[in-house]
């Protein structure tokens, strides 16, 4: 799953008119100053300042500080929508998973036409097992003409097609994903997996190579490659997954069971 993110300045605007302009010396006109930020002004600020604060603290990994600053935040700005968000991704890692979509839910209800949290309710449902309820958050998602990645919340889309068993919806939004952005790793992964499922090992080839072009290895795209290739019956280019699987991620638990079922 992709989650939105958000990024800015730390903005003076927490301190009580700092973006007051000084156009006057020794008693000037006040009509030369801009208005003071509002109070609803500076409680915004202050929840998207505790709202990078709590991401990055989420990205290295810090969970506790994470909530506490994101709490922070929504005292500040009880509406500020993308804290909200974010919450609900350190709720989802600390598997709380009540409160996470309670704030996931909470994101949509206030950026009700917006790609990224209709696309992250929708990652979080498909999760918990509500896929149906999951795909109509998937669709408002790319109705946003504003949204920047909508092959994104494809991906997403046809992954939770697959949990659900609905194998030609699946590639059919993950072919849409393509058409929209033809480097979209996971989609070009979940294409070739797809047809490899459906007994379609010539075609999958093609979809993992154009995966294994972007750089990005993943102990799993290796197990698929071999396993494409060993069907497609091309034993050197299925060793050379196995290889390449066993190099680079030697400790993986892929390489060891790969290994372990390719030995005579």
């Amino acid at each position: 799953m992709r989650v939105e993110r958000w990024s800015g300045l730390l903005l003076c605007a927490l301190l009580a008119g700092c973006v007051t302009v000084g156009g006057t010396s020794g008693g000037g006109d006040s009509g030369d100053q801009l208005p003071r930020t509002s109070k609803a002004d500076q409680a915004e600020d202050a929840a998207r300042i505790h709202t990078e604060l709590g991401q990055h603290y989420l990205e290295t990994g810090d969970l506790h500080t994470a909530l506490q600053k994101l709490t922070l935040a929504l005292q500040f700005d009880e509406n500020y929508a993308p804290a909200h968000t974010v919450i609900a991704v350190v709720y989802e890692k600390i598997n709380d998973l009540v409160h996470a979509e309670q704030h996931y839910r909470r994101a949509v209800e206030l950026e009700p036409n917006r790609g990224g949290p209709n696309n992250n309710l929708g990652a979080f449902l498909c999760r918990i097992g509500k896929p149906v309820e999951a795909e109509t958050y998937f669709r408002k998602a790319i109705t946003d003409p504003f949204y920047k990645t909508p092959d994104v919340a494809l991906t997403n889309a046809g992954i939770c097609q697959v949990k659900a068993h609905r194998e030609a919806a699946a590639e059919k939004d993950f072919r849409d994903a393509l058409q929209r952005n033809p480097n979209n790793a996971e989609a070009l992964y979940q294409m070739a997996s797809a047809l490899y499922q459906n007994d379609d090992a010539f075609h999958a080839s093609a979809f993992l190579q154009r995966f294994d072009a972007l750089g990005h290895p993943t102990p799993d795209s290796y197990v698929l490659g071999y396993r494409i290739e060993s069907r497609l019956g091309n034993t050197d280019a299925a060793q050379s997954y196995r290889q390449r699987l066993l190099r680079q991620f030697p400790d993986s638990d892929q390489a060891a069971r790969l290994d372990q079922a390719s030995r005579p």
